[in-house]
Parts: structure tokens; sequence; C-alpha cells
């Protein structure tokens, strides 16, 4: 009898992990992106000007983007934002450095605010790369200045690695999406799991250009030992890497540690 409860128990207990971990492989999207969308006839207000634009990098995606101006710019940050929110709530955020006398060029990824088309990780890339090219049409290569935050990172360091900015600079980076599943969930071979990979360690060994990673002792979305291993994998040389003690995800910004590390890069 004992045998028997035993053995519909360790049954019962398989077909959970089973089903938790098909779920993982069929939900990710669900999970990685959590987009909010706008009308497309929303209207952006924001303290700075800016110009809303629509790129169309391929014939099934359109990608709703915003071009902070400053008055006097010393150059120009392609901002890749979180998985979170729409360019309602990034574009705020990004106002911060149209403070310090930078142009900002945000797009909202595809699925997100107006964007649309259909989402992956190739798509997310050319989307990106697209939106570097429209701005060397306006700047030169030593002026664009790529910030990666979160989600943004994987994206970020991937254009760094094909192109030649002034700088990178990210904000809660992981060394790729695997390091991260694994550490949420450890008992199941996310290896396996993962659609989306966002190499992230393999992009940052190949870029050339000045590297900035700022990441906080508390983050619990992000751990602090992934963003500090993807710092031990960029070229030794050329990065640094700024520990915002009790920083957590998303409150960096409210730390001194992190506003010496930004006014060192752009002032």
């Amino acid at each position: 009898m004992v045998k028997r409860s035993v053995k519909k128990a360790l049954i019962l207990l398989i077909g959970l992990y089973i089903m938790i971990g098909t779920s993982l492989y069929l939900l990710q999207e669900k999970i990685l992106f959590r987009p909010t969308v706008l009308a497309q006839d929303y209207v952006y207000t924001f303290d700075s000007n800016f110009e809303e634009l629509f790129l169309k990098p391929n014939d099934d995606a359109i990608i709703n983007a915003l071009h902070f101006k400053a008055e006097n710019p010393k150059g120009v940050i392609l901002y890749f934002h979180g998985n979170a929110g729409d360019l309602s709530r990034w574009g705020i955020i990004t106002e911060y450095f149209v403070g310090m006398n930078y142009d900002v060029l945000v797009m909202d990824y595809r699925t997100y605010g107006k964007s649309t088309g259909p989402l992956n990780e190739a798509a997310l890339y050319q989307d990106a790369q697209f939106c570097y090219d429209y701005l060397k049409d306006q700047y030169r290569e030593s002026q664009i200045t790529v910030y990666g935050r979160s989600l943004g990172t994987g994206i970020a360091s991937y254009i760094t690695s094909k192109n030649n900015p002034k700088q990178l600079i990210l904000e809660t980076p992981f060394y790729n999406l695997e390091d991260v599943a694994k550490h949420r969930f450890p008992i199941f071979p996310m290896k396996y799991a993962m659609r989306y990979q966002f190499a992230s360690h393999e992009y940052i060994a190949q870029t050339r250009c000045p590297i900035a990673i700022v990441h906080g002792t508390e983050d619990r979305v992000v751990p602090f030992l992934s963003g500090k291993k993807l710092f031990e994998a960029a070229p030794h040389a050329l990065a640094t890497f700024t520990v915002v003690e009790n920083g957590n995800h998303n409150n960096l910004i409210q730390f001194d540690a992190y506003h010496r590390m930004i006014d060192t890069l752009l002032r």
C-alpha cells in the first residue's frame, strides 16, 4: 500500500515537472516580454523636444521610435529599454540624458506601444541595426553612445559587436538569457528550453569600443553575479564595472554611484 502511494506520488511529481517545463518553453515569450500596447493615435507628451518616428525595417514591421533633440547636443544615445512598458514610460526615463545635452533615440520593440510585426530575436537585432543606421545618416559613429537596460542590454551588446560607436553602457545586464533562466528555474534544463538566447557574453567579447557596466548588489531580477560574469567576459582593457551597493533592478538612478558613472562617461 505504501509502495503504491509512493509510486503515485512520484508519477504525479514527474508529470508536474514535465508540465511546468513544457509551459516554460511554450510560454517563454509571455514570460520574457511584457509589452503594453498604445493606440496608433496616442499622443506623446514630454518636457523635452522630440520627433515621433515610424521606421520600416522591412515589409512586415513598423517600429515606433522617439528622437529627442537637445539644444546643443554633445552626441546621441541609442537607448534600448527593458522588457516592460512602452515609449510613454521609457521616453520619460530617457529624458534624463536629454537634460545632459544629448540627443536620444529610443524605439519600442515589435508588439510594444505602436510598434508592429512578428517578434523574434533576429527581428529585434534587425530593427536595432536599422535604428543605428538611421542615426549614422545624421551623426558620426564617434558621436553615438549605445545604451542598454535589462533586456535591452542583450540588443545593445549585439549592436556594438557589429558596429563602431563611441561607447557602450549597460545597466543591469546579464551574461546571457540562459544564465538568468537557470537562476530563476534551477531544477529545469533551461539550456534546452531557451528559444531566445541574447548571448551578450559572445557579443561583448567582440566589442571594440569602451564598455561601462553598472549593476546593483540587491538585483532580484537579473542577478548581480550575472552582470559581473558578463564584465569578466568583456575585453579587460575596454571595460569598467560599477557596483551600486544596495541597488536593485529598477532604482539605480537613486544612487550617487550611478550618477558619478554617468557624469564621467557623458559630461
